[in-house]
């Protein structure tokens, strides 16, 4: 494409017809140096340089539910509410999570009551044989002469059953107590995991809606299918949902055909035009360039380079994030070029060459060739100020003749 100012140049260079070889007229083109621009289209959204984003809660440790949402485009004041969630899953939990802290709070005092009282009774029995061993051990039937053979095997049948009883008693209490820890630990457990169940629904209760930090205009966040949240939808910890952007800077988002993009890179120069605002332009620079192409739509083979352009001002009352722009970005701007039309440029045995008039006749003379344009082709070795190129093939007239 030539820029306004390249197609005012385009009048020094006459296009007249020339008589060729057999009286044959054949247009032809004057070279003259020239300001060649090469400039492609590109359009896009604008949106904010800098915006508050608006995500789900961090503290909801369980997926949310939402019950009611903001439409896309509210002019928010602060503190306006922007998202609600469904607390019915959060009310369940805290229900069930009481309801386990309750049953293992039972369990726990039950099992402190039986070991209690199990623990008594193996006191008792061991206080009782420690009785009767000492019973056993203040009479001695030792004297064969007193006691009878009989009496002496009984006493030391006593003595030893009451040993034993104490020992098993103690042996029995000991294992007692170990169990009686062990049971007071599982519970325990069971008491904590009811105590996060109910945390859990607590910190989702006090998670269920999202306000706005501060004024501003809501602009929902998109998915790859460009479809915004939605009522009824699931969303986790921390996902996106949309933002509130600042409106006192803007930048427009914009797409270049993967085939118009050679040569485009950052600090080049853009004109961003607004259809909302006909007339209105505003310039900018190409800040950045994506590295790969890939689809705007998907499953369509066209592909597209993203270009961020960042605008020299903005302008509050008539830029919205969002509001679709076309922009022409300035790729090439030479002072001085030999930019020839494509008709005068031709194609033989795999060289690029021009037919220069010389003395009437034409003569082909190889190029080499630039930058292009859809009309212009830029040739920078082969041609001089002042040539005058056939804008036809001067030799397919000799081949029918012939």
């Amino acid at each position: 494409m030539i820029s306004g100012r390249g197609f005012l140049a385009v009048l020094g260079m006459t296009v007249a017809l020339s008589c060729g070889r057999a009286s044959n007229d054949i247009a032809t083109f004057h070279v003259q140096s020239m300001e060649f621009s090469r400039r492609v289209t590109a359009e896009g959204t604008l949106k904010a340089v800098k915006a508050t984003p608006v995500t789900a809660p961090m503290n909801a440790s369980v997926p949310l539910k939402v019950g009611w949402i903001t439409p896309d485009g509210t002019l928010l004041h602060k503190g306006d509410v922007i998202v609600r969630f469904d607390a019915t899953d959060f009310e369940n939990l805290l229900l069930t999570g009481r309801e386990d802290r309750t049953t293992a709070s039972n369990k726990l005092r039950k099992a402190g009551a039986e070991a209690s009282a199990t623990s008594t009774n193996l006191r008792r029995d061991a206080r009782l044989a420690q009785g009767e061993l000492e019973a056993a051990q203040r009479f001695k039937f030792d004297d064969a002469e007193v006691f009878s053979r009989y009496a002496r095997i009984e006493a030391e049948v006593d003595t030893e059953l009451a040993t034993n009883r104490k020992l098993y008693a103690e042996e029995v209490l000991v294992v007692r107590d170990r169990l009686a820890g062990v049971q007071r630990d599982l519970l325990g457990i069971e008491d904590r995991k009811a105590g996060l169940k109910i945390k859990e629904a607590e910190d989702g209760l006090q998670s269920l809606q999202v306000v706005a930090p501060h004024d501003g205009i809501l602009v929902m966040q998109r998915n790859w299918r460009g479809e915004i949240t939605r009522v009824g939808d699931t969303v986790w910890r921390g996902q996106p949902i949309g933002e509130i952007p600042e409106l006192q800077s803007m930048k427009a988002e914009v797409f270049v055909l993967e085939a118009d993009a050679a040569g485009l890179a950052p600090g080049q120069k853009a004109t961003v035009m607004l259809e909302s605002a006909p007339g209105v332009t505003f310039t900018g620079i190409v800040k950045t360039v994506d590295k790969i192409a890939r689809p705007r739509i998907p499953r369509q083979p066209v592909q597209y380079f993203g270009v961020t352009l960042e605008l020299d001002r903005s302008d509050p009352r008539l830029m919205k994030p969002g509001a679709r722009v076309r922009s022409v970005l300035e790729i090439e701007n030479q002072n001085k070029a030999f930019a020839i039309p494509r008709q005068a440029l031709f194609e033989k045995e795999g060289k690029k060459l021009v037919y220069r008039k010389r003395d009437g006749k034409f003569e082909p003379v190889h190029v080499v060739i630039g930058s292009s344009s859809a009309g212009r082709v830029v040739v920078t070795k082969g041609i001089i100020d002042g040539d005058e190129l056939a804008l036809q093939d001067p030799t397919k007239e000799d081949e029918r003749k012939s």
